[in-house]
């Protein structure tokens, strides 16, 4: 059985990372064409709520695989004795940044969650915009540390 998974662990991943990188460029797009505030309390609503808990499975598919694949490839025992070499340093830095997007994208999901369809208050709105630029671009860091680590592996 644990082998089927280790086998099918890196194929999962990377097509959940597909979605979630695809679905947060989308949704970043979306917020920056919407410029119709009507539009946006028509749109957002509807599509904010499928995609959040879209990519809360996402994300919590992509930690486990994640996991899974740490343990196949013996990375933590790298994570947690770094040695200075490529791949350590690698690995050290997408850990980092995803823990920081994973917080990010609570912090999103939770205000996302209580205001839907409601007016949100001024830090509210700073917290949610900000969480969600920041989870757009963390996005594109760890995609480029996952690659890094694909092509040392």
């Amino acid at each position: 059985m644990w082998e089927w998974v280790t086998k099918w662990a890196f194929h999962i991943h990377l097509i959940m990372a597909i979605s979630w990188i695809g679905g947060s460029v989308f949704m970043f797009v979306l917020g920056v064409t919407l410029r119709d505030k009507q539009a946006q309390k028509e749109v957002y609503p509807h599509v904010g709520p499928i995609f959040g808990w879209f990519e809360v499975v996402a994300l919590v598919m992509l930690l486990a695989t994640g996991f899974i694949m740490g343990i196949n490839y013996h990375l933590f025992d790298i994570l947690l004795h770094p040695n200075g070499s490529k791949i350590s340093d690698a690995l050290q830095m997408k850990v980092v940044l995803v823990g920081v997007l994973t917080v990010a994208t609570v912090i999103h999901f939770i205000i996302a969650y209580k205001t839907n369809g409601r007016v949100r208050t001024p830090l509210q709105q700073f917290l949610s915009r900000g969480s969600s630029m920041l989870i757009f671009f963390l996005n594109l860091f760890v995609m480029h540390y996952a690659i890094v680590l694909r092509n040392i592996l």
